[in-house]
């Protein structure tokens, strides 16, 4: 066995008093904290994170519970009362988004779960930053960078997930491109 296989068998066998004493922690922090290290570095690492410079780390806190917008406390027509979900995005994608409009000048590449309690979820985003040169050098990194905006327009893997995108063949015909288009291609 690996040595990151070695570390997703820790991450799956952790001590539970550990992690309480992580969360404890966690929980006082800001919502949106940049880290040094990854919490899972076998994650991180199967997801694109390389230790080096362009690489930034950030953990982001979601409250847990529906999804609905708040409740109005001013007085309004019954009829624009409706509090719909906010649907198509997951809690990972949320998460993404928030930490992109921390740091405009990095894009997502990729994220991952870290944990949960009965209020909170924890996600770690790996950014990566556009203008560096160790970014610019590399051809994969390069062109991810250039893909402006990426995590609002559902092109990261939690994104593509929200949008149907892991299903291919008989049953996923009106996925792509994608549900707007199939609707406007159909007439």
């Amino acid at each position: 066995m690996g040595l990151y296989q070695h570390l997703r068998k820790t991450w799956l066998n952790r001590d539970p008093s550990i992690m309480r004493q992580r969360l404890i922690q966690w929980r006082k922090e800001d919502a949106i904290v940049r880290i040094d290290h990854a919490t899972r570095l076998d994650r991180a690492r199967s997801l694109g994170y390389k230790a080096k410079p362009g690489f930034v780390l950030v953990r982001v806190r979601l409250p847990r519970g529906g999804r609905k917008r708040e409740q109005y406390r001013a007085g309004r027509k019954s009829r624009s009362y409706g509090r719909r979900k906010i649907v198509n995005l997951n809690y990972q994608t949320v998460a993404e988004q928030r930490a992109n409009k921390k740091y405009p000048n990095c894009e997502v590449l990729n994220s991952y779960y870290v944990a949960k309690d009965g209020i909170s979820y924890w996600f770690e985003i790996i950014l990566i930053d556009r203008a560096h040169p160790q970014v610019m050098a590399s051809t994969v990194l390069r062109s991810i960078a250039a893909q402006r905006g990426r995590v609002y327009r559902g092109l990261t893997s939690s994104g593509k997930k929200s949008r149907g995108l892991r299903r291919k063949g008989k049953g996923a015909e009106k996925m792509r491109p994608s549900l707007r288009a199939r609707d406007h291609l159909a007439h």
